[in-house]
């Protein structure tokens, strides 16, 4: 199968009219609350499937999976943010907010990553499922951590006075940490997660039509809405620079590549699962994170951090990046 046809699945190409109906000025819209609907049903879905896998999976290979997500959770805002300061062109606070959305995972790159191997007709584990649920908070910390390490520099130079230097936002650092490990999503994904391990197996079989067969059809609406505000958010590259908009492209790269090594080698997936874990590695979180951040570092630009995590990283993912991760996962199984 060509690159190109990778690209022809109903989900992608419902995101792609999305943004082409953003672009000519169409008057698609979405009623408010239904983009929150279809979260909320795409994660409830999946964090079900993961907690009927987690039923019956390894105990030992579970938690090994848990601890390098936390890995990848607390590395990738360090890199994230060691690149945005060497380019000289990024604030530090700004670079901290930045960052912690690339330690994060998207949902929505997640989904299509699972709908792209089933068009592939690929398996692939259920552990990374677990990991999604685990990569949502650690960055958040990183990214607190990041900053605070920032304001402390420069009160130390003069730059800040020591009565700025406080907490963020309206709360302490037990506030942002509240926030970050009770995020909507977060309780969403692993409640359903926990439901789906310990409810009764034959009673769970009863929602298949709800979590299975309607699954795809609802991905489709969810990428069409995000295909909408992406192309929204497209007028605002020019804002972001190129240098920013380069740091879109290739974060997300470098991240893949980690969680290609990661999945193959620490944790010994098949290329389906190895495909799962450098999408976890690539994706860069536009729902969990910009809320954390907005609390926690004001002083950030909001514009910034949303623009690259929504309007350049999470485009680039579901139409360029899950095909290149795939096929390298297919050449790194071949050469080992």
């Amino acid at each position: 199968m060509s690159a190109f046809s990778n690209l022809l699945i109903p989900a992608v190409l419902f995101f792609a009219l999305g943004f082409f109906a953003r672009l000519i000025k169409s008057d698609l819209r979405f009623p408010p609350d239904l983009a929150k609907i279809l979260s909320i049903y795409l994660l409830v879905s999946i964090g079900l499937h993961g907690g009927m896998e987690l039923a019956n999976a390894n105990l030992g290979e579970a938690l090994v999976a848990v601890i390098w997500a936390l890995v990848l959770g607390l590395l990738l805002p360090v890199i994230g943010y060691a690149l945005l300061i060497a380019t000289r062109r990024v604030a530090p606070l700004d670079a901290a907010a930045i960052a912690a959305h690339y330690g994060s995972v998207s949902a929505g790159t997640f989904l299509t990553a699972i709908a792209f191997l089933g068009t592939q007709g690929v398996e692939y584990e259920r552990y990374p499922l677990i990991m999604l649920a685990v990569m949502e908070s650690p960055a958040i910390v990183v990214g607190l951590l990041l900053a605070s390490w920032t304001r402390r520099r420069a009160v130390a130079g003069g730059s800040l006075r020591p009565a700025d230097e406080g907490e963020p936002g309206n709360g302490g650092l037990g506030e942002i940490l509240r926030e970050a490990f009770t995020n909507g999503s977060v309780v969403l994904l692993v409640g359903s997660m926990l439901i789906g391990a310990i409810a009764n197996p034959n009673a769970l079989e009863a929602l298949d039509p709800f979590t299975a067969d309607i699954f795809m059809g609802m991905l489709c609406l969810f990428l069409l809405e995000m295909g909408l505000e992406a192309g929204r958010r497209f007028g605002d590259f020019r804002r972001v620079g190129l240098i920013l908009g380069g740091f879109g492209v290739v974060m997300p790269l470098i991240g893949g590549v980690i969680g290609l090594l990661v999945g193959h080698f620490m944790l010994g997936f098949s290329v389906g699962g190895t495909t799962l874990v450098a999408v976890l590695g690539a994706s860069a979180s536009y729902i969990a994170v910009p809320p954390a951040m907005r609390l926690a570092i004001p002083e950030a630009n909001p514009s910034l951090y949303l623009t690259l995590s929504l309007g350049v990283t999470f485009p680039f993912n579901v139409v360029f990046g899950i095909p290149i991760y795939h096929h390298l996962a297919v050449l790194l199984a071949g050469w080992t």
